[in-house]
């Protein structure tokens, strides 16, 4: 207790803090020795030894505060010190548009169900494209413009969130539920509506006797929370190798009721692509495709962030301009 009554400064006292109790310190070395002793020396070494450290810890945060207090008096005592100048302002933040959305989304298939699940960013192509029924020959991947990550072509930066539906079928057991929303990654020049880093929430439901009607539900239901309003929904025959049938599902444009710039005077909107899971899929996740069904789907939320509060540039959600920020 001598050495902390002694101690003139903070640093002076984070020199005793570690000679008595820090990890190399006398006290952690007696604690550390306690396991050599008989049973009958164990109980009473450590009682006082836990004690000891007790003591001295509490004597380092009292002489800690003290200290402290005495700096906070001598900067106060200086001549240049104003109590009555105000402090220093303090800038309040907010949520990105994207975060904001995505929330959103998530609240709502929560509550229809849905368990949100996250997988990694650098991906195995086996997940990325094999377990999805897309072979190292499949014309798929031309259009996906992936980033590589090494030169035998076994790891990459995701080109959908699609891998995490495998990873949850090889976990969990049918009846199941999940999104899984997320960053992905693809090789494109940047425009106003690409970018080469951007978001997806894919969904994917296994279960009995699934249906494509469960599947246009599911979609109508979302769009309805998501809007506040019944949205007419439309499905179009589309090709994706992992689903079987596949579908373009289009939405009617909720902004208009004659046509506009959003959906380009068709009064519909691409909304997502979804269909019934691949049997090729199901068996890749170690699902029986004979006993179980299941649907999936996938959508861009950047695209509906833009839709949302009419944005034009996809670029202005990476470029960080907090004058765009700002106004969320």
């Amino acid at each position: 207790m001598e050495r902390l009554a002694g101690a003139a400064s903070l640093e002076d006292l984070r020199g005793i803090e570690r000679e008595f109790v820090g990890k190399e310190g006398s006290v952690s070395g007696l604690l550390a020795a306690i396991p050599t002793l008989s049973p009958d020396d164990r109980r009473v070494v450590g009682k006082g030894a836990n004690l000891l450290k007790r003591d001295i810890q509490a004597g380092i945060d009292q002489k800690k505060g003290e200290l402290e207090a005495a700096e906070i008096a001598a900067q106060r005592a200086g001549g240049d010190f104003d109590a009555t100048l105000p402090g220093a302002p303090q800038t309040r933040g907010s949520l990105h548009p994207l975060t904001l959305v995505r929330r959103e989304v998530e609240a709502i298939f929560v509550s229809m169900g849905y368990s949100v699940l996250d997988g990694p960013e650098v991906e195995l192509d086996y997940y990325n494209f094999q377990a999805l029924n897309i072979p190292a020959d499949h014309p798929a991947r031309e259009m996906q413009d992936t980033f590589y990550c090494d030169t035998q072509g076994n790891l990459v930066m995701r080109t959908q969130t699609s891998p995490v539906q495998i990873r949850a079928m090889e976990r969990l057991k049918p009846p199941f539920r999940v999104i899984a929303p997320g960053r992905v990654f693809r090789n494109e020049e940047p425009d106003a509506t690409h970018e080469h880093t951007f978001h997806q929430v894919e969904g994917l439901v296994v279960g009995e006797d699934i249906t494509v009607g469960h599947l246009s539900g599911v979609l109508k239901g979302f769009l309805r929370q998501l809007f506040q309003k019944d949205i007419e929904v439309r499905l179009r025959p589309g090709y994706f190798p992992f689903v079987e049938p596949g579908f373009e599902l289009d939405v009617r444009c909720p902004f208009c009721e004659e046509g506009c710039r959003v959906c380009k005077k068709t009064r519909w909107i691409e909304f997502c692509g979804c269909g019934m899971v691949h049997p090729r899929v199901l068996a890749a996740g170690g699902i029986d495709s004979e006993a179980w069904t299941g649907f999936a789907f996938g959508f861009g939320l950047d695209r509906l962030v833009m839709l949302r509060y009419g944005i034009d540039d996809l670029r202005h959600f990476m470029a960080g301009d907090l004058r765009f920020l700002e106004q969320f």
